[in-house]
C-alpha cells in the first residue's frame, strides 16, 4: 500500500516536471523555427497546462481503466469549484469580470451540458469521443480567431504580452521536448498503475480513486496558481484559470475512454458525480452573474459554501 502511494507521488512529480519541460522545449523550438508567439501560446502552452490530465487519461484508457479517467475529469472539476474557488475566496474575495460572465461561463455551460448528455446513457463510445473532439476544434478555432483579430487591432502587442518565451537553443529545446515527453508518459504510467493498485487494496472502484486521489493531485497546480493570482490582485486570472481548467478537463480527458476503451460506465459517475458538478457549476454561474450585475464580490461566505458542497459530496463517496 505505501509503495503504491510512493508510486503515485512519483507519478504526479513526473507529470508536473515533464509538462514544464515539454512546454519549455516545444515553445522554444517553435519560436526558433519562426512560429508566432501568439500561436505558440494558444496551442503549445495551452496544451501543456492540461498535459498531466491528457497523458494520465490516455494511459488509463489504454490499460483498460476508463472509469479512472472519467473520475479524474469529474473529480478535478468538482475540486476546482469546491476547493480551489472556495479556498481562494476565503483568502480574498473575488471580483468576476463581465467578460467571464459573457464568454467563458457560457462556454463552460455548453461543454458541461454536452458532456452530461453523452454520459447520461451510462456508456462512453467512439461517437462520444468524436463529438468532444469536434467541440474542442470548434472552441479552439473561435479562440484563435478572436485572439488573432485582437492582436491585429493592437499592432501585434498582444503576442509579446501574453507569452513569455525562454531563450533556449534549438538543441536544448529538442532535449527538453524529449525529456518532457518521456516524463509525461512515465509519470502517467506510474500514476495509473499505483492508483489502480490502491483501488484494489482498498476494495473500491478505480472511479473513486480517480475522483479523489488522482483528481486532487492533478488539480493542485490550479490551487497554487489561483491563490497566487488572487494575492497579487489578479482576480480575473484566478477565476479564468478555474473556468478554463474545467472546460479543458472535459475536452481533454473524456474523449480517451470513448475512443480507446469504449463501454459501459458506473451509473454513479453520472447520477452522483456529474449531477453534483452540474449543480455546483450552476451555483457558480448564478453567483458570478449576480456579483457582476450588483458590482459586488464573491465573498468568504460564498467560498465557505463551495467548500461545504465539496465536503457533502466527498462524504457520499465512502
Amino acid at each position: 500500500m505505501w509503495f503504491d502511494i510512493l508510486i503515485v507521488v512519483c507519478g504526479f512529480a513526473g507529470l508536473i516536471w515533464g509538462a514544464d519541460k515539454f512546454v519549455a522545449g516545444a515553445s522554444s523550438l517553435a519560436h526558433n523555427l519562426g512560429a508566432a508567439p501568439l500561436l505558440i501560446g494558444l496551442t503549445i502552452v495551452a496544451f501543456g497546462t492540461s498535459a498531466p490530465e491528457f497523458f494520465s487519461s490516455a494511459i488509463a484508457s489504454i490499460e483498460g481503466h476508463p472509469a479512472l479517467a472519467i473520475g479524474n475529469a469529474l473529480g478535478s472539476n468538482i475540486f476546482n469549484i469546491g476547493v480551489v474557488l472556495g479556498l481562494t475566496a476565503l483568502v480574498r474575495p473575488l471580483t468576476p469580470s463581465p467578460s467571464l460572465v459573457k464568454k467563458e461561463l457560457p462556454a463552460l455551460f455548453l461543454v458541461t451540458i454536452i458532456s452530461g448528455i453523452l454520459l447520461a446513457n451510462f456508456y462512453v463510445g467512439q461517437l462520444d469521443g468524436l463529438v468532444l473532439i469536434a467541440l474542442t476544434a470548434f472552441l479552439c478555432y473561435r479562440l484563435i480567431r478572436k485572439k488573432t483579430k485582437k492582436a491585429a487591432k493592437e499592432g501585434g502587442c498582444v503576442d509579446e504580452a501574453e507569452v513569455h518565451l525562454p531563450t533556449i537553443s534549438t538543441l536544448k529545446a529538442i532535449l527538453f521536448l524529449a525529456l518532457g515527453l518521456l516524463f509525461l508518459v512515465g509519470g502517467a504510467e506510474a500514476l495509473v498503475r499505483g492508483a489502480s493498485s490502491i483501488a484494489s487494496v482498498m476494495g473500491v472502484s478505480p472511479a473513486i480513486i480517480g475522483l479523489t486521489i488522482v483528481a486532487l493531485g492533478t488539480s493542485l497546480p490550479e490551487l497554487a496558481a489561483c491563490i497566487t493570482s488572487v494575492l497579487r490582485g489578479h482576480d480575473d486570472l484566478a477565476l479564468g484559470n478555474i473556468v478554463g481548467s474545467n472546460i479543458m478537463n472535459f475536452l481533454v480527458v473524456l474523449p480517451f475512454p470513448g475512443l480507446l476503451s469504449p463501454g459501459p460506465i458506473e451509473s454513479s459517475l453520472f447520477t452522483r458525480d456529474f449531477s453534483t458538478l452540474f449543480i455546483m457549476t450552476c451555483v457558480l454561474g448564478i453567483i458570478c452573474f449576480w456579483t457582476v450585475k450588483a458590482q459586488k464580490k464573491i465573498g468568504r461566505l460564498a467560498g465557505a459554501g463551495f467548500l461545504l458542497m465539496y465536503g457533502v459530496w466527498f462524504s457520499t463517496l465512502f
